[in-house]
């Protein structure tokens, strides 16, 4: 008997119960549905996709079936093929991927087969760490104390990479990974292997995690994990993560561990308000109090292009084109002057960065977006606005970071700032002041 393994967001060998369900029986085939336009997805992002798709069909002996369909129709199709009865695929809890399995659940159950759903790619599923009420957690510092009270399985064991039956695909993948934006710097063969990504987990935890409290801030330096694009991508899991964190005593790795919470507690705000993923949860400011019009959409390239004039500001803006990624800190100053400067909705960024992002995660991007904006769960007060300069001089002060992403900025070229931000400090303070006097 031969069950199959719908590929989502886990499309890896190691700690996959999906997978694992899958082979229990006999051989499982494989089958990821193409359609990234479902995620809006850059060429870049397609091109890091077919990369990861391409890593896994090599190491299950090109037994895996890429087919060019929406999930519920590759999925039924595969299954009638190889004549499975059950489908295994790991659980999603974004709206997005709820009714992406609604779809692939109600397609095999018309056709007399069925879709079992185990596991989420989070250590702690959304929706499962609640108060004692039952009611969920707003403030993020008892959320996540209940998160490691709550705890979280060991990682599962590795899949069989033999026990696959092949399943034709009509997708060729090499060819969207051939054809990524030619900046990329990252090749398949060395980049996006599922081997390569653990090994560089693990040489973060035995060689750099005792120093990430010290340098996670540190825009120069190479002090985070790097983790975040195979996490996206489903490529390892936050338990394999977590299991491996815990066996480092000590404050730095316990911050660590707290990053990979927050990750955890945007998921579980989305799952309760599915509304956030466009709806400030926390309304700040009223609809007038934005920019519109010719002006804003000036302020807005030059945001995007990188060319607003605050060197860090755009450091960050021109990695993120070059590279698909910015580092964390500086995303945080960039998303602070969209809004708080230049006084546009977090919506707008949270836009453009769901396109350019490699890394782009649904409920990361969008929370993290409300928790710069002031709107959010547990969200940082929208009075707190980040000064580029003052950021600079903290985390930047010799200015490497700037240098590498912005050659020009001791040349005559790089452009004088587009808004002087003491004046627009204190015109978004003094818009809450209005806003709160209105209410």
């Amino acid at each position: 008997m031969t069950d199959v393994w719908w590929v989502r967001r886990d499309a890896r060998l190691a700690d996959n119960p999906a997978l694992l369900n899958a082979q229990a029986p006999a051989d499982a085939a494989a089958v990821f549905a193409w359609i990234p336009a479902l995620h809006f997805w850059s060429g870049r992002r397609q091109a890091h996709l077919a990369r990861v798709l391409w890593s896994l069909n090599h190491d299950i002996g090109d037994a895996l079936g890429v087919r060019r369909a929406e999930a519920a129709d590759a999925v039924l199709t595969v299954a009638r093929e190889h004549e499975a009865t059950t489908v295994w695929a790991g659980r999603e809890h974004s709206p997005s991927g709820i009714a992406e399995q609604d779809a692939v659940r109600s397609a095999l159950e018309a056709d007399r087969r069925e879709l079992k759903l185990t596991g989420s790619p989070y250590a702690v599923a959304p929706g499962s760490v609640t108060k004692g009420d039952g009611s969920e957690y707003k403030v993020f510092t008892p959320f996540s104390r209940a998160w490691r009270e709550h705890g979280w399985e060991r990682p599962h064991p590795h899949a069989n990479p033999a026990a696959f039956v092949t399943t034709a695909s009509d997708v060729n993948v090499d060819q969207y990974a051939a054809h990524g934006d030619t900046t990329d710097p990252i090749t398949p063969q060395r980049e996006f292997r599922e081997t390569r990504v653990l090994g560089d987990a693990r040489d973060f935890i035995d060689s750099a995690i005792e120093n990430y409290k010290d340098t996670r801030d540190i825009p120069a330096a190479d002090g985070t994990s790097g983790l975040s694009v195979p996490l996206a991508f489903g490529q390892i899991h936050p338990r394999t993560i977590l299991a491996w964190a815990g066996e480092v005593p000590g404050t730095s790795a316990r911050t660590f561990e707290s990053e990979i919470a927050w990750r955890e507690f945007h998921a579980d705000v989305l799952w309760h308000y599915p509304a956030a993923r466009r709806e400030s949860l926390r309304p700040v400011l009223g609809d007038d109090a934005w920019n519109t019009g010719k002006k804003a959409d000036a302020s807005f390239i030059a945001w995007r292009e990188g060319l607003t004039g605050y060197p860090l500001v755009d450091a960050g803006m021109r990695e993120l084109k070059a590279s698909g990624t910015m580092h964390n800190r500086v995303r945080m100053v960039v998303a602070s002057f969209l809004v708080k400067d230049l006084h546009l909705p977090w919506q707008r960024g949270a836009d453009y960065f769901r396109r350019a992002l490699l890394d782009y995660d649904h409920a990361q991007n969008q929370l993290n977006w409300q928790w710069i904006a002031g709107t959010g769960r547990d969200a940082s007060p929208f009075f707190r606005v980040f000064n580029p300069t003052t950021q600079t001089q903290k985390f930047d002060p010799e200015r490497d970071y700037i240098h590498r992403w912005l050659p020009d900025v001791e040349t005559p070229a790089y452009p004088a700032p587009i808004v002087d931000h003491a004046a627009e400090r204190i015109a978004t303070l003094e818009a809450l002041s209005r806003e709160k006097d209105r209410r």
